[in-house]
C-alpha cells in the first residue's frame, strides 16, 4: 500500500487580473486604474511557473507527479489593492482599509472556486485583518459556510504597531477565536507574519531571512499568557513553516518563566508576570499539547529525531509549493531523507492523518489516488544517499541549523 501524502503548506492564487470578478463592481475602474499601474516585486510571479498557483489542471499533474494527493492551501499571489503579498504586507491605514479588505474577500471567494475544482483534494485557508473584528468574524463565518476547510490566516502584529492594531495577546480579539474554536475553524500563523517593515537594502534583506521566523513564533507565547487558549479550549492554532526545532527549547523557556510567575511575589518575574500566569489553569507546555499543531514545512533530517518531544500528533508535513524553498520537483527524495527510518505509523501520522484530522480531509476518499500515485512504503524506507543536482529547499541542504530560540 502506498503512503498517502497531504500537503499541510502549500500556496495558490489567481492571476492579477482574474481578481477582478470577485470585486463589487462599483471597485471594477478602480481596480482598472490600480492594476494598469501596478508592477509586481516578485520574480516568480512574473515567470512562466506562475501559472501554478492558479492552473487547476497543471497543478494537480505536478503534484501527482510529486507523490502529493492533497494540500493545504495558504495565499502566494498579491490580491488587489496590496502593495505586495499579505504574509509580509503591513497592517493598512484606516484610510487603505477599505480597498484591501475588498481585495482580500475577492482571495477568498477566488480561492473557494480554486478548491470546488478538486473537490476533497484542496483545504482553502481565508485571510483576514485585524483593522475591524466585526468584518473579520463575518468573514469566517462566510468562509465556514463556503467550505474553506483550511480556516483562517491570522496575521501577526509586529513590535510598536500602536494602538490601531493591539498586540494578538489583547482580548479585543476574543470575537475571532471564539468564532473559530465554536465553528472548529483552525487559526493558521504562517511564517513570514509579524515581522517589521522590510527595506530592500542587502543588510535589511539579510537580517529579515534570520529573524523573519522569529517573529512569527511570537504568536505563540502571545496567546498563551493571553488567556486564549484558556477562554477557547476547542481552539485549533497551527504555526505552519516557521521550522520546528525551536519548539522543544521554547516550551521549556515558556514553562520556566511560567513557574517563576507562579512562584510568589518575592521573584522579579512574578511580580511582572503573576497577575497574567494566575488566569491560567495549565502551563505553556500543556495548552501547546492540547491546542496547537505545526505545518512543519519541508522538515530537515535534523528535526525528525525532535518528533517526541514536539508531539508526534502535533507534527504536519508541508512541500511549500510552489516556492524555490518548497520540495518540489523532489519531495519524494525530501521524505526518503527525513522519515527513512520513522515507523510507519508515525510517517502516516505526519504526511496525511494529523492533517487530516486538522483540516477535515477524508483519507478514504484520498486513497485511491495515493494507490494510482503515491511513493510506496518501500521507497520511503530507503535513505536518501546521493542529493538531487539543483534541489534547492533547505531539506537538502547538507548543515544542520541550531536555532536559540
Amino acid at each position: 500500500m502506498n503512503h498517502l501524502v497531504i500537503s499541510a503548506d502549500s500556496h495558490a492564487g489567481a492571476d492579477l487580473l482574474d481578481y477582478r470578478p470577485y470585486l463589487e463592481s462599483r471597485l471594477h475602474d478602480e481596480f482598472d486604474a490600480w492594476a494598469k499601474g501596478y508592477v509586481n516585486p516578485f520574480a516568480d510571479l512574473q515567470a512562466p511557473e506562475a501559472a501554478r498557483n492558479w492552473d487547476s489542471d497543471r497543478r494537480l499533474r505536478e503534484l501527482e507527479e510529486d507523490g502529493i494527493v492533497a494540500e493545504v492551501l495558504f495565499p502566494n499571489t498579491v490580491p488587489p489593492f496590496f502593495p505586495s503579498a499579505n504574509l509580509t504586507a503591513p497592517h493598512p491605514t484606516a484610510q487603505e482599509y477599505a480597498l484591501r479588505w475588498a481585495g482580500l474577500r475577492a482571495h477568498n471567494r477566488w480561492m473557494a472556486d480554486f478548491c470546488a475544482l478538486a473537490p476533497g483534494r484542496r483545504a482553502g485557508v481565508a485571510q483576514i485583518m485585524l483593522n475591524d473584528v466585526d468584518d473579520a468574524v463575518e468573514e469566517i463565518q462566510w468562509a465556514h459556510e463556503a467550505g474553506l476547510t483550511g480556516g483562517i490566516l491570522v496575521p501577526g502584529v509586529a513590535p510598536g504597531r500602536g494602538p490601531d492594531i493591539p498586540p494578538l495577546h489583547s482580548d479585543v480579539y476574543d470575537p475571532i477565536w471564539r468564532t473559530c474554536a465554536e465553528l472548529g475553524m483552525p487559526v493558521n500563523h504562517h511564517g513570514g507574519a509579524g515581522a517589521p517593515g522590510l527595506e530592500p537594502t542587502p543588510v535589511s534583506l539579510a537580517v529579515f531571512i534570520v529573524e523573519v521566523s522569529w517573529y512569527a513564533h511570537r504568536a505563540l507565547w502571545h496567546l498563551i499568557f493571553g488567556g486564549v487558549f484558556e477562554r477557547h479550549p476547542d481552539l485549533r492554532f497551527v504555526l505552519t513553516e516557521q521550522g520546528c526545532d525551536w519548539i522543544p527549547g521554547v516550551l521549556k523557556t515558556l514553562d520556566y518563566y511560567f513557574s517563576r510567575f507562579t512562584s510568589g511575589d518575592a521573584t522579579a518575574e512574578a511580580k511582572f508576570g503573576g497577575p497574567a500566569a494566575a488566569k491560567l489553569s495549565l502551563t505553556p507546555s500543556e495548552y501547546f499539547a492540547r491546542n496547537c499543531h505545526v505545518g512543519a514545512t519541508f522538515m530537515k533530517p535534523s528535526e525528525t529525531p525532535l518528533r517526541y518531544e514536539i508531539g508526534v500528533e502535533r507534527l504536519m508535513w508541508g512541500s511549500d509549493f510552489p516556492h524555490d524553498e518548497g520540495t518540489f520537483p523532489y519531495s519524494r527524495e525530501a521524505l526518503r531523507r527525513t522519515f527513512h527510518g520513522v515507523p510507519p505509523e508515525e510517517k502516516h501520522a505526519v504526511l496525511a492523518g494529523n492533517a487530516a484530522r486538522v483540516y477535515g480531509f477524508d483519507l478514504d476518499a484520498l486513497r485511491p489516488h495515493a494507490d494510482r500515485v503515491g511513493p510506496s512504503r518501500q521507497e520511503l524506507d530507503q535513505p536518501l544517499t546521493e542529493l538531487p543536482e539543483g534541489a534547492t529547499s533547505p531539506v537538502f541542504s547538507p548543515e544542520t541549523i541550531i536555532r536559540a530560540w
